[in-house]
């Protein structure tokens, strides 16, 4: 396999996964977002992400979100869904299950929380390319994993044969760019971040992007239009936008899943609902400054 195998491109958003107030999975709000989410624009999702709280999930939740978005994409786009776990056992048995449920490819970040060198996470992925059968999309969100997939390290991936993607997510664009030149010969690039530098990236030839914003404001998706069409005041326009929009986001007492939950809740978007713990819902001023700002972004009616 390599970048050439798989036809995955355009804006692919990371979908939430909502819960109810018992805190059962939400399979109805998830399938009528991501129906939602395909018919605005989308070409395909990202499922049980970090953006899908996949740290709270169950094997048999995650089972269920991948066969949800297979069945809810229904043919329409690319389906990639979350495998990352610590070790490469569960790693690979959430690939088959992935397989299984009919998805066309796995996000597979580092193992997280313990430290590694670049050779103990080029093992991890040389364990997992060699029992899947799936194309794998390496996901570099070192915020979280706390290990990143540096350039050097994404240029060894590229070698292994499943690997035929990236998700570049670690917000610094001197990293993405680097990743980028180095692997784009070989892999399709991602950018994580767009509402932050989206229409840079495409414009310089990143494959297609992956955020959680297309949730709550489908300019998110048009980002990826706009920059590829070479409508530079247009991209230039939604890229303030969504540069304005993820501080409102992670700032005033705010983390951006349970925000993300919130925006969605208050426009009456299917699959936003409750987070799991620890995240926790929004209220009091938190919730209300998140509607003003999204007001006076002009991405919601008063």
């Amino acid at each position: 396999m390599d970048k050439n195998s798989v036809n995955w491109a355009g804006p692919m958003p990371a979908v939430t996964t909502p819960f109810d107030r018992s805190g059962a999975l939400d399979r109805p709000g998830f399938r009528a977002n991501v129906d939602r989410l395909m018919k605005l624009g989308a070409t395909g999702v990202v499922a049980s992400g970090c953006t899908g709280e996949f740290w709270s999930l169950s094997l048999e939740e995650r089972k269920a979100v991948y066969a949800d978005a297979v069945a809810a994409v229904a043919g329409r786009g690319t389906v990639i869904v979350g495998v990352g776990c610590v070790g490469p056992a569960e790693t690979i048995a959430l690939a088959r299950e992935a397989k299984a449920a009919g998805a066309d490819g796995v996000l597979v970040l580092p193992p997280y929380f313990v430290k590694l060198s670049d050779d103990e996470i080029f093992a991890h992925y040389k364990t997992v390319n060699a029992a899947v059968d799936l194309p794998i999309m390496v996901y570099n969100i070192p915020g979280n994993a706390v290990n990143a997939v540096t350039p050097a390290l994404a240029d060894r991936l590229a070698d292994l044969d499943k690997v035929v993607a990236i998700k570049e997510s670690s917000g610094d664009w001197n990293n993405f760019y680097a990743t980028m030149i180095t692997v784009k010969d070989r892999l399709r690039v991602f950018c994580g971040p767009s509402s932050v530098f989206g229409a840079p990236a495409v414009g310089l030839g990143a494959d297609g992007t992956v955020d959680c914003f297309p949730n709550v404001w489908a300019g998110c998706l048009d980002i990826y239009y706009a920059a590829r069409d070479g409508d530079a005041r247009k991209a230039e326009s939604l890229q303030e936008t969504g540069r304005r929009m993820t501080d409102l986001f992670i700032s005033g007492g705010r983390t951006l899943y349970p925000a993300t939950k919130a925006a969605m809740d208050m426009q009456g978007f299917p699959g936003g609902g409750m987070p799991r713990a620890p995240l926790q819902p929004l209220e009091g001023e938190p919730l209300k400054g998140l509607k003003r700002g999204m007001v006076e972004l002009g991405v919601m009616a008063g």
